[in-house]
């Protein structure tokens, strides 16, 4: 999955500080994505994202398939696909950043559970998730890449197992609210990043107070509502 900023959004009744886009690619691994990754992410584009958020390695550390189908990608080839991922997404601008999340842990026995019949058996184990988690940070030292530890970061909750994912494998809305935390975690202490993409630090599109707004308390005024915080249900950092 890539996930890009900015590019293009509906216009709607939301405060805008990004244009987001989600490139995700169901069931897709490092392997799919380096070969589109020249068509998602031309160089030649006019306008280049500011922020990446890359994630791959779930799919890539299941186990091997005996007819030699199916998502596994052995770690070696895992790690060397990250770095040319990397190199690419770094030489889009001066002004690109990247952040790569590493594989997130597993709930193997609900996962065993909820597997649909229609597949095959499909191996995927915490350990393998540890291994590809280990080398997708390996790689992000090894090319100054911010990086979010999803395998541990999810598991600092000690109800992880069974709060944080749908199925096993997929993020529930507790799950999402770690990953959420963590990259904005990342963006808040990137100083050296100008403009920083922290979204306390980014300018809000149209931000002027305008008669359009929510009416005061006192009825002779407005609410510039780009401005108010409480309508979050959570207290983003």
């Amino acid at each position: 999955m890539f996930n890009s900023i900015p590019s293009v959004q509906c216009i709607s009744n939301f405060t805008t500080m990004a244009d987001i886009i989600l490139r995700g690619y169901i069931g897709w691994n490092s392997r799919r994505a380096l070969q589109v990754i020249e068509k998602v992410f031309p160089k030649d584009s006019e306008v280049q994202p500011s922020l990446v958020i890359v994630y791959f390695g779930g799919n890539d550390s299941i186990a091997e398939h005996s007819s030699g189908l199916g998502p596994h990608v052995p770690l070696e080839e895992y790690t060397e696909n990250m770095r040319k991922i990397a190199k690419h997404l770094k030489s889009l601008s001066d002004k690109t950043r990247v952040i790569f999340l590493s594989c997130a842990p597993i709930n193997e026995e609900t996962l065993r559970k909820t597997m649909s019949t229609e597949l095959s058996e499909v191996i995927r184990t915490n350990e393998a998730c540890r291994l590809y988690s280990e080398a997708c940070i390996s790689v992000c030292k090894e090319m100054d890449i911010k990086m979010v530890d999803l395998w541990n970061a999810i598991q600092k909750r000690d109800d992880w197992a069974t709060t944080c994912f749908t199925d096993g494998v997929h993020f529930s809305e507790e799950g999402s609210n770690i990953v959420v935390e963590q990259i904005l975690r990342v963006l808040k202490d990137a100083a050296e990043w100008e403009p920083s993409l922290h979204w306390k630090a980014m300018p809000t599109e149209f931000d002027e107070d305008s008669p359009y707004d929510p009416v005061a308390s006192s009825g002779q005024s407005t609410i510039n509502p780009t401005k108010l915080t409480f309508l979050t249900k959570i207290p983003w950092e």
